[in-house]
């Protein structure tokens, strides 16, 4: 990142401090905040996302012990980790600089300064940033940007940069929302092939009819309406990536089909004797639980591990921590350029709101979410109210109570609950599940008033 379109918070109770920092930084930043009362810090880096924060240590008159510093430093860390803090000071005590450099900060400037001296360290500061996320998100693109700064995303963001340039195949896990669909075409834009074809399908919204004509393709006169040639999938994605999402869906069957295809490296059109040779990179996707792929009754297992070479998990919302606000300032902004309305701030409640909710439609609700505030909204300034959380979201709800608890009855009766449930109502069906007879299960329906 360069100097001019950093965002930097300066924080001092000393007012002479605070116009000599902001007359050297405006000429030179995209925006310079100051502010004098520390309290004030958590609503400022909630409403903007600054780069630096510029922190005296001491806001006390009385006691210049450099604590208050060190609580605001841990403060910032816990709130937005990626904020980089510089700590100053009028005293020059090596042990307190080395302890606000333990604590997390990234920088030490002792009053009175230098003003090459602030500069060379807030621009060090953004170069190293530079650094760090071209390493970690070199996978944005001009149609590809995945955000995130979170601890779990930083693992997702490694594994991705390890595994793009590779032509291994990637089983991408994940519950709906949470942008699998994302990862897939990072993954092929970081590659050898990425000026070449990227095919997606859905393969589990693909009919038993249309499995084959959809994927391997067609001659004409093959079938009833088959009017002309036509390339399948994996053709079309020749030389490039071949992507197919919900491959937890799909039939025993067509996995079958599948199989032969990725064993041979050919698919036969149908209508036709001859195999065509393919070349591509395959990406899958799923939201089914692990433990279910690994059920062979469901799926088989050659097959995973033709399509799993190396499985990489997106992380739900709300195990994501701060990138809830990273998130919130691009969807927010994306959506004013989009309706035309001025840039917005939030309110303080605004990401707290948020951040509480726990997101079952993950990033896609999010998305949503925010859409909605900034079209509904007049003012320039979003507040909780807009929030709107949908309940579209939401399972359905049930009468059976979840427990955790280890008493054997209550672990029958939801056992119970559960397969009748799947089952909807079906007795007979329920008690082949649960491997006891048709009259040992009604025994159990009167025991549990069920």
């Amino acid at each position: 990142m360069v100097l001019k379109n950093a965002s930097i918070l300066v924080v001092d109770d000393d007012a002479d401090v605070l116009t000599a920092l902001r007359l050297l930084l405006k000429p030179l930043v995209k925006e310079v905040i100051t502010e004098k009362n520390p309290n004030n810090i958590n609503a400022l880096i909630e409403r903007t996302n600054f780069d630096i924060v510029i922190l005296d240590m001491n806001f006390s008159g009385l006691v210049n012990t450099g604590n208050e510093g060190i609580f605001w430093l841990n403060k910032i860390r816990t709130l937005k980790p990626e904020i980089s803090v510089i700590l100053m000071t009028a005293y020059a005590d090596i042990d307190l600089a080395i302890r606000g450099l333990k604590e997390g900060a990234s920088d030490f400037l002792m009053k009175p300064w230098k003003n090459e001296k602030v500069i060379e360290a807030i621009s060090s500061i953004l170069s190293n940033k530079t650094s760090q996320t071209s390493k970690k998100h070199n996978l944005n693109s001009n149609s590809v940007e995945i955000i995130g700064d979170s601890p779990i995303m930083t693992d997702v963001f490694v594994k991705l940069n390890k595994v793009a340039p590779t032509d291994a195949n990637v089983l991408i896990l994940g519950e709906n929302g949470t942008g699998k669909d994302l990862i897939a075409k990072a993954l092929h834009e970081n590659s050898n092939r990425k000026n070449k074809p990227f095919i997606k399908v859905d393969v589990g919204a693909l009919t038993s009819s249309l499995f084959e004509s959809e994927l391997f393709g067609y001659k004409k006169g093959a079938f009833t309406g088959a009017n002309q040639d036509r390339k399948g999938r994996f053709e079309a994605a020749n030389g490039g990536t071949l992507f197919l999402d919900e491959i937890g869906n799909i039939t025993l069957g067509q996995q079958v089909r599948l199989l032969t295809v990725l064993q041979n490296r050919q698919v036969t059109p149908l209508g036709c004797n001859e195999a065509i040779p393919i070349d591509i990179r395959l990406i899958c996707a799923t939201n089914e639980d692990p433990n279910v792929l690994a059920d062979e009754k469901k799926f088989r297992k050659d097959l995973i591990y033709r399509i799993n070479t190396v499985d990489i998990t997106v992380p739900p919302l709300r195990d994501r921590g701060t990138d809830i606000t990273a998130l919130s300032h691009y969807f927010v902004s994306l959506y004013a350029e989009k309706y035309n309305k001025n840039a917005f701030s939030f309110d303080p409640g605004f990401i707290s709101k948020l951040k509480k909710h726990d997101f079952p439609g993950n990033v896609r609700e999010l998305q949503y979410i925010l859409e909605r505030a900034v079209i509904m909204t007049d003012e320039n300034t979003l507040k909780p109210e807009d929030l709107v959380f949908s309940s579209i979201e939401r399972p359905a709800t049930s009468n059976r109570v979840e427990t955790t608890s280890l008493n054997l009855d209550d672990i029958e009766k939801n056992a119970i609950q559960t397969v009748l449930e799947k089952h909807k109502g079906n007795v007979s069906k329920s008690a082949k599940e649960l491997g006891i007879t048709r009259a040992a299960l009604y025994r159990r329906l009167d025991k549990y008033e069920l």
